[in-house]
């Protein structure tokens, strides 16, 4: 999801784990700074688990856990 903007990571993660198995982990890479609030939010929504979160030279990423 690096160089995209918002709501564009949130929707191709969305689409990513519907090809995923429940209880798989995925690992989501953006540099948009909104996906600090985004893509936790759709991990609420969509009923999966933010296992972690970090940021490395301005790349934030996301490790989750499906439902």
């Amino acid at each position: 999801m690096r160089g995209l903007k918002c709501p564009v990571p949130v929707a191709r993660t969305r689409k990513a784990v519907r090809k995923l198995p429940s209880g798989a982990n995925i690992r989501v890479e953006c540099t948009d700074p909104l996906a600090d609030i985004d893509i936790p939010h759709m991990v609420s929504s969509d009923g999966h688990k933010l296992l972690d979160k970090g940021v490395a030279e301005d790349v934030r990423w996301y490790l989750i856990r499906l439902k």
